[in-house]
């Protein structure tokens, strides 16, 4: 089962990626619950070992993009992010470090496997992933747009992604959708 669950946490992580055109050097926040993964109630069935598989899918997939990953924490840690240094060089880092109570697996996995983990209150990302009812949406740039993956599972979990579009200031909608045609 946990080739499987790697499998489709790539197959989800690539297809925002793509989906969202994100660019080297952008980032994807993803949360995830492995709770919900294994059929569960969130928080009540942590798995470290099943956030090492979906974070080794996601992770995959963003290297290979030169995408920056950026793993939100659970409640406990009110939803800090853990990234790489080379993602956030201006950042404000919080000095925290995530266990599977209190941080959540997958972010602990990746403060585990980052080369150089650094924890934050809060990030602007580019598109995000969704495991397991996480609410991701506080760590996305406004404005989010939803995005229907096919790749929609990761085991018993429903994933639910989201890109990113600058704002609309000013001026008349109507006569920008007739430009973009």
């Amino acid at each position: 089962m946990s080739e499987n669950l790697k499998e489709q946490a790539y197959n989800a992580a690539l297809e925002i990626i793509v989906t969202a055109g994100l660019k080297k050097g952008q980032i994807l926040v993803a949360g995830c619950s492995t709770s919900e993964i294994l059929g569960a109630q969130i928080g009540t069935e942590s798995s470290p070992d099943t956030a090492k598989e979906v974070f080794e899918g996601i992770y995959e997939a963003a290297e290979e993009k030169g995408v920056f990953l950026a793993a939100q924490c659970c409640e406990h840690l009110n939803r800090a992010i853990i990234t790489e240094r080379e993602a956030v060089p201006c950042a404000d880092i919080v000095n925290v470090v995530p266990i599977p109570k209190a941080g959540g697996s997958f972010a602990t996995a990746a403060y585990a496997k980052f080369k150089e983990p650094v924890a934050l209150e809060e990030i602007r990302a580019d598109a995000g992933l969704d495991i397991g009812f996480t609410m991701i949406g506080m760590h996305l740039k406004k404005v989010a747009v939803p995005v229907r993956l096919k790749n929609n599972r990761i085991g018993e979990a429903i994933v639910l992604a989201a890109r990113v579009r600058p704002k609309f200031i000013g001026g008349d909608r109507a006569h920008y959708d007739d430009n973009l045609k």
